[in-house]
């Protein structure tokens, strides 16, 4: 069995895959938050935001630079564990969460099994 350090790969700043286990991580705590076959953000806690808390208006006119709830909501995405912000959306009302990362995780681990892929430092590199 490959320890930690050998099956964790860094896919985002906050987001880890351990290959071995299936299984997204937040890389600060080290929380397991969900199956990597599955959309990460199932797993996290969300914040649906009003974006005129983010982005208030400017002037005070009909139009003011400050996004309209009607048509934009943001999104924030955070680990469960220790509340890392992981991730930002900006999404139509009424749009669900996008999938954004989406792994192919047999291809992934039948070209470690090979050789032609290596884990090193939580870091993805090709063999030469």
């Amino acid at each position: 069995m490959a320890s930690d350090e050998q099956s964790r790969i860094r896919v985002t700043e906050y987001l880890d895959l351990d290959v071995q286990q299936e299984r997204w991580l937040c890389n600060r705590c080290g929380h397991e938050i969900g199956p990597a076959r599955e959309n990460y953000k199932k797993g996290c806690l969300l914040y649906d935001r009003d974006p005129r808390e983010i982005h208030p208006p400017l002037v005070l006119a009909e139009f003011n630079f400050s996004p309209d709830p009607l048509w934009v909501r943001i999104v924030e995405i955070y680990c469960p564990g220790c509340g890392t912000q992981i991730e930002t959306e900006y999404l139509p009302p009424g749009h669900p969460i996008t999938w954004d990362i989406e792994i192919d995780l047999d291809s992934l681990k039948e070209r470690l099994r090979k050789g032609e892929l290596f884990i090193r430092a939580q870091r993805l590199e090709v063999a030469l």
